[in-house]
């Protein structure tokens, strides 16, 4: 199947030919879908706080933070192109003539591309795009009257206009200030000032970027940063790092050969955001907050989202500190009785399934068990109520070690057409947001290795078309699901408000994003 040039290939990528057959034994049998035992909720695998508690975790978290290495992880590679899926369809359809236009008001796109053309003086690129425009000779607003929309979308998907299009979301005007507009990447570097501020005053953001849009992030925050640092009284320590090749995964044809490009090498494709996983193994912090790129939210509205970062931070110190406690005893022969506390904070505060005869075991298999089962990077994960949002969440799960576990869930590892996971995901009540803070040192401080707590077993394939042919496309296991599958994980309730994406550009004329004033 593969000869000395795919061979080359490979190890040019740095993928090893073990790597890919079992890429092609999962394209062969399939993924398994994940067994859901019942979903997590609210006193049931989702903790949620009180007013005094937030207080107490939020200044534990505050007290501690000077002293520690806090990273921001940004995932912002992303295109931002199918936020103006929409737009890119209105000027598939759209005719000049008075009777084309008539005819596409009939279509249910278009009232969703009405309402942005007719509220774009809200969105912070306005005033960007209504200098792009004057190159027409008309207005934004003459181009409204006359129905040319065209001339507008252009203006802001082309290459000659904005070239949204072609940029990543990090890199677009999301917020409209009285002192200018903000880009997504900019209100992260807000966000990241709040939360990971240390003693010297250094707060450290890491993004992952496309390579092709390197300089132009360097050119923006070259730009942004100092006036950024003097306003937060703060000094920004900005890291990049790129989607590794050696992730990327082999694609195949419906017969399961692989795909070849015309010269003859193999097709391979980008392993989603499971991918990533390598760029966190590498990131040297205490803790490591990871939150999406489009889930922003302008200034007057971040106070929330900061409370609830500091609580779920103040929290996994909490454990953090006492499982490295415990972890110190089991390593020095803990006693019976050491062992009848640790057992009830696995079980009690880390939702960790035990074995029931436990206790029979010997004292030394005893404490060999609980110093393995503590011994893994920690997460604690914001969960919001699911108000119809698409995507994973959080449920019981039963592994093929016979384990439940609390686990992020997507849709696409579950089995629907069985009733009796179709009723659990119905009786689900709350949605992940990508909102997660990350303990991946041991009680040592030397890192994990964190390829090491993968369940290999968690990824996806999707179809998809190139040349005018079907391919079958592998997905890694997620960053978040399959990718810490074998991490602590636990999960606790915050507001809906921390949770505001941008998944389509109208999505930035809510209330959510626009400036009070608007």
């Amino acid at each position: 199947m593969f000869n000395d040039k795919d061979l080359l290939q490979m190890n040019n990528r740095g993928i090893d030919l073990n790597v890919i057959q079992k890429q092609m034994d999962h394209f062969i049998a399939g993924f398994p879908y994940i067994n859901l035992v019942r979903p997590a909720v609210s006193g049931d695998g989702i903790l949620r706080f009180d007013d005094e508690q937030l207080s107490f975790y939020q200044s534990y978290f505050e007290e501690h933070l000077p002293h520690l290495k806090v990273v921001k992880f940004v995932p912002a590679s992303g295109a931002a192109s199918r936020m103006f899926k929409h737009l890119f369809e209105f000027v598939e359809k759209y005719v000049a003539d008075e009777d084309g236009f008539a005819f596409f008001t009939k279509d249910q796109g278009f009232n969703s591309v009405s309402y942005f053309i007719h509220h774009l003086e809200k969105v912070a690129f306005y005033h960007d795009l209504s200098a792009v425009v004057a190159k027409s000779g008309k207005s934004i607003e003459q181009l409204i009257v006359s129905q040319e929309y065209n001339t507008i979308i252009d203006g802001i998907l082309s290459p000659d206009g904005l070239n949204y299009a072609n940029l990543p979301k990090a890199l677009l005007k999301f917020h409209q200030y009285s002192d200018g507009s903000r880009t997504a990447a900019e209100e992260h570097l807000v966000e990241a000032a709040a939360y990971t501020k240390d003693h010297s005053k250094i707060a450290r953001i890491h993004f992952t970027i496309s390579p092709e849009h390197r300089e132009k992030f360097m050119e923006l925050f070259e730009k942004v940063k100092s006036t950024c640092e003097l306003r937060l009284d703060v000094k920004f320590d900005i890291t990049f790092s790129i989607q590794k090749p050696s992730t990327d995964t082999i694609a195949v044809d419906e017969t399961n050969e692989p795909v070849r490009n015309p010269d003859g090498s193999m097709l391979f494709r980008p392993g989603g955001h499971g991918a990533l996983l390598e760029n966190l193994n590498e990131i040297d912090a205490d803790l490591v907050f990871i939150k999406n790129i489009d889930n922003i939210v302008p200034d007057h509205l971040k106070e929330t989202t900061f409370q609830y970062k500091k609580l779920i931070g103040g929290y996994l110190l909490f454990l953090q500190r006492a499982i490295a406690g415990f972890l110190g005893r089991l390593e020095k022969q803990a006693s019976p009785a050491d062992i009848i506390e640790i057992v009830e904070f696995a079980q009690k505060k880390l939702f960790l399934d035990l074995p029931g005869d436990l206790g029979t075991y010997p004292i030394v298999d005893q404490v060999r068990f609980l110093f393995n089962l503590l011994n893994r990077p920690v997460r604690v994960c914001g969960m919001v109520k699911n108000e119809g949002e698409p995507g994973g969440g959080p449920f019981w799960i039963l592994g093929n070690d016979k384990k439940i576990s609390l686990q992020i869930v997507e849709s696409s590892q579950i089995d629907l057409k069985n009733p009796a996971q179709k009723a659990i995901v119905d009786q689900s009540t709350h949605f992940n947001p990508v909102d997660l803070i990350c303990s991946t040192k041991d009680f040592k401080g030397n890192p994990y290795d964190l390829t090491g707590f993968v369940d290999e077993n968690t990824g996806f394939i999707s179809l998809k078309s190139s040349g005018g042919k079907i391919l079958k496309a592998q997905e890694l296991p997620g960053l978040w699901n399959g990718a810490m599958a074998k991490w602590i994980t636990i999960f606790v309730e915050v507001p809906i408000i921390t949770f505001n994406p941008v998944k389509t550009v109208n999505d930035l004329l809510r209330n959510e994003h626009l400036s009070p004033n608007s």
